[in-house]
């Protein structure tokens, strides 16, 4: 066998291993199907802008050890995620907060705010929510969810709110104060010059072979590493013998625009079931760019089918039922592990797929 290790996605969680067993001096080769390392994190530089080529990334995380381990690889800077939303032609804050609520109502105070969110969720008189809609009624009340929340998810799932079940929101944050940093975390911020230098460094003095798919590698291959690493799809990986998990894809379209300033905000929801993208992205205010032009990225949600990029997975009861029995048949691949997104089938946020990382390392060489 030539090497210790066959890591199978040049992303965060495969680079992460490699760059850890790479340390203690094991031999790896790590492959990726597309043309570029850094999985979704990639980013590529447009006229000196960092574009986020699969959607915006902003790091956050409240596990200082992950916020240290990170940190030396880059530095970052100070970045704070301060989404607005457009429906029809109003523009809100988010997330919800008093300068949302003071916008839709034209009230004044946290109190004023509290009353009438609680006067909504009266009326309504939800006792049991029996799907999606009635769950976020019963939490936000009638306007914040028409204009905010509505068309947004219906948009991301597909789907109309009265067909998704009510778990897939648990709650949804109301704040009464007047702060419109969207997360909670204490550590925040985006890479200087982007993530792929991250994902360089980790993998600098590692074998990375591009445009190589495992499944065809591996047939003229099959002995070439003592143990696997494999950040794909774990059905893929079983040859989808118990049926296909489901995902929701995402379509891009990047845009050069020459002009210095598109939209004066990094990420801009648009909430209207009518228009079909979800947001749009102009990536320099990720770096607070002063280039002369601009770069801008529409999404577009979609369902998946087999070929297609898988980016979220449907956690409902079904999906998670059929990955439970993928799971049971990966404890029995002794010389596999599996990670990242899709091994795992979860939506991971950075910091998570590091600690997954390297619990993973932890536990392969107990240290």
């Amino acid at each position: 066998m030539k090497y210790d290790y066959l890591i199978v996605g040049a992303g965060l969680f495969g680079s992460v291993f490699a760059y850890e067993a790479n340390k203690r001096g094991k031999y790896c080769l790590v492959i990726d199907k597309r043309s570029h390392i850094g999985g979704n994190i990639y980013c590529e530089s447009v006229d000196g802008i960092n574009v986020h080529k699969y959607g915006a990334h902003i790091f956050h995380t409240s596990n200082k050890a992950v916020w240290q381990y990170i940190n030396q690889f880059a530095e970052f800077n100070n970045y704070i995620n301060s989404p607005v939303a457009i429906y029809k032609d109003e523009l809100y804050n988010l997330p919800f907060n008093m300068n949302t609520f003071i916008k839709m109502w034209g009230i004044k105070t946290p109190a004023q705010a509290k009353a009438k969110i609680k006067e909504q969720i009266r009326e309504l008189n939800i006792v049991e929510p029996s799907n999606l809609e009635e769950q976020a009624l019963s939490l936000v009340g009638r306007d914040v969810y028409e204009k905010l929340v509505k068309g947004y998810t219906e948009k991301q799932w597909g789907r109309s709110c009265t067909k998704l079940p009510s778990f897939i929101i648990k709650r949804l944050p109301l704040r009464f104060t007047y702060d419109n940093n969207y997360f909670n975390d204490r550590y925040q911020g985006i890479p200087m010059g982007g993530y792929t230098p991250i994902i360089e460094k980790m993998l600098s003095g590692i074998e990375v072979r591009l445009n190589t798919d495992y499944f065809d590698y591996i047939k003229s291959e099959k002995d070439c590493a003592k143990k696997t690493v494999f950040t794909g799809m774990i059905d893929a990986f079983f040859g989808y013998n118990l049926g296909y998990l489901e995902y929701r894809s995402l379509r891009f379209e990047h845009e050069r625009l020459d002009c210095d300033n598109y939209q004066g905000n990094a990420v801009v929801n648009y909430t209207e079931r009518e228009v079909p993208y979800t947001r749009i992205i102009e990536h320099k205010h990720f770096e607070f760019g002063k280039q002369p032009s601009t770069v801008i990225s529409k999404e577009y949600p979609s369902e998946w089918k087999p070929g297609d990029e898988p980016y979220y997975p449907v956690n409902d009861e079904k999906n998670n039922g059929l990955y439970d029995r993928y799971a049971k048949l990966a404890e029995s691949q002794s010389d596999v592990i599996f990670g990242g997104r899709l091994g795992s089938y979860r939506y991971y946020d950075m910091d998570k797929v590091i600690d997954a990382a390297l619990k993973a390392v932890a536990l392969e060489f107990g240290n």
